[in-house]
Order: structure tokens, then C-alpha cells, then sequence
């Protein structure tokens, strides 16, 4: 997985013809705008993209990469791979199954059904979701499209970074990265390489690549807390590990508290709309986690907005 899947997939994009995949606002501010001693703050708003997540990327080039059967496309989720997938399956006019662990919000199983998904809700946590996912297409012969452990899946991400860099540009100094199973963060270091400072971050509560580093590889740990049906793979993916371990100088953690403080900031301050696992990368900065140097540009993605508008209140 390299930079030239990432320009592929970016390619694949153009030439499908559909403009079914967005090019989202990458948003500048001052640091002082969010309280941050930087010179900069890029916001890339990829809440904005088609599902409400930047998953789209990768499942739409996934589809359109690979043959699909009859029987369509399948995924395990907790919720926006899902979502992406089935917008994907509709825009190209095929079936869609997904399985989504009972962690999944209402909001986001609501979102599928109305996509023409068929959800089926199994287990507690996303592990056991695609167990029963795997057994499924094993039946069917349905297309798997996994939430972020594939090539497709991870360059399409990577169209995220590319973007970034020709909206600012250039690479910014640094690119704070919300990391669940792996596959954001994968293309984006993938096309950042080493020259944007790519940080890893998790939720003290789901913390996969932070203990994959302490145990010198991928291992099971239990996830929990705000974030969960986002960021609630229980492994780092191998692809993800792989590409970190060469390009993701360090990982860190944010509490949950931090999480919802900068959840309600992006809100409150700047009507941002954003599940918590978007407002990780504000959260590192505003609970100084990470603190970038005063000269320095920081890119926050901003991942999703499939969240129930209640909990902002």
C-alpha cells in the first residue's frame, strides 16, 4: 500500500462518472481561534462526505475496484463503515447486508435501514459482529468490504491525506488522527509518508494500537467507552500496523472526558455537528496531549457526524 494505490484510487474516483465521492472543505484557522499556541489549525471537514463519515472513500473504491456478485456487498460495522457501504451499494445499484454489534447507536442502524441496508444486529462489541459477517458471506459469495483492513478500503482513505495537501498547498507540519482499527490513519501516513508528522490517537478506553506498541504486535483488547461505535475494533488491522510502524512516530490517548469537552467545543463555538470520534484530534490539543510547536500547522480530520443531535444539547 503505497502512494500510487492512493493516486489510483483517487483516478478511480474521477473517471467513475457518478461524482459520488466529495471533496471536502479543508478549513484554516488561526491556532488562537481554538485556543491552541500553533500558527494554524486545518479542519478538514470529512463529516461532510457522502454517509456522514470519510469511510466513504474506501468502500466506494473497494466496489468499484472488484466484481460484484449477485448477492452484493456485505460488512461488519458499528455503524459509519456500514453506512458507507451501503450508500456505495445503492449508488452502483446493488444489495447490501450488514451486521452491526448491539454497541451500534439507533441512530446509525436508523441510517442503514433507510439506505435499503438489511441490518442485521448481532453481538456486543464489533469482533462478534464480523464473526457472524464472515459466516454469512461464506454462504452468500457476497463482496466483503471490511471496515479497515483491506488495500482498496485503506488506499481509498488515503484520497483523505491527497486532498489535504493540494487544498493547503502543502503537507502540514503535523496531521492528528483518530484511530480505531486502523484504516484512516493507514492512508493517511501511506501518503503523508514522513513528511507531515502523523500522530496516532485512541480513546484510553479503546486503545489497539497503543497496546499493539506496548506488546510489539497486534493483540485483543477490550474496548469501551464514548467512542466504541466508532473506535471499537478490539486489533489494530495488519495493514495498519504495518504502515504505522513506519510512518506513525507516536500514539497517544485522550480520555473520554477530554473527548466530550471537544465535542461540545466544535459545537458550541463553531456549530460542528460531530460524533466523538471526530473530536479526538481537538481533544489532544486542547488537553495538551500533543502540544505543536508556535510555528506549526496542525491538520485535525474531523471523521464523522452520524451521531444522535440530542446528545449535543
Amino acid at each position: 500500500m503505497n502512494r500510487s494505490d492512493i493516486d489510483a484510487a483517487g483516478a478511480r474516483f474521477l473517471s467513475d462518472g457518478r461524482g459520488f465521492i466529495r471533496r471536502t472543505p479543508l478549513w484554516k484557522l488561526p491556532g488562537a481561534a481554538l485556543g491552541v499556541g500553533c500558527a494554524e489549525v486545518w479542519l478538514k471537514l470529512e463529516q461532510l462526505q457522502v454517509g456522514g463519515s470519510f469511510k466513504a472513500r474506501g468502500m466506494y473504491n473497494r466496489l468499484l475496484a472488484n466484481r460484484i456478485p449477485d448477492s452484493g456487498v456485505i460488512v461488519a460495522s458499528g455503524g459509519n463503515a456500514g453506512i458507507a457501504t451501503a450508500a456505495a451499494a445503492k449508488a452502483l445499484g446493488v444489495r447490501c447486508e450488514v451486521f452491526v454489534p448491539s454497541v451500534s447507536s439507533a441512530a446509525k442502524q436508523a441510517r442503514l435501514r433507510e439506505m435499503g441496508a438489511q441490518v442485521v444486529v448481532t453481538g456486543a462489541a464489533y469482533a462478534e459482529a464480523l464473526e457472524a459477517c464472515l459466516a454469512r458471506q461464506r454462504q452468500t459469495g457476497a463482496l466483503l468490504t471490511h471496515a479497515y483492513d483491506q488495500p482498496e478500503v485503506v488506499a481509498g482513505a488515503g484520497t483523505l491525506a491527497r486532498e489535504i495537501e493540494e487544498q493547503g498547498g502543502e503537507a502540514p507540519g503535523s496531521a492528528l488522527v483518530s484511530v480505531g482499527g486502523g484504516g484512516l490513519i493507514a492512508g493517511i501516513a501511506a501518503w503523508f509518508e514522513d513528511r507531515s508528522r502523523v500522530i496516532a490517537l485512541e480513546p484510553e478506553l479503546a486503545p489497539t494500537l497503543f497496546r499493539a506498541r506496548e506488546a510489539g504486535a497486534p493483540v485483543d483488547v477490550a474496548v469501551s467507552g464514548i467512542a466504541a461505535d466508532s473506535l471499537g475494533a478490539r486489533r489494530i488491522g495488519a495493514i495498519a500496523w504495518e504502515i504505522t510502524q513506519r510512518h506513525v512516530p507516536q500514539a497517544l490517548l485522550v480520555s473520554d472526558s477530554a473527548i466530550r469537552d471537544a465535542q461540545l467545543t466544535l459545537w458550541r463555538e463553531f456549530k460542528l455537528a460531530v460524533e466523538p470520534a471526530a473530536a479526538l484530534g481537538l481533544a489532544a490539543l486542547q488537553s495538551r496531549g500533543y502540544v505543536p510547536a508556535v510555528d506549526e500547522t496542525v491538520a485535525l480530520v474531523i471523521c464523522g457526524a452520524n451521531l444522535d443531535p440530542a446528545t449535543l444539547g
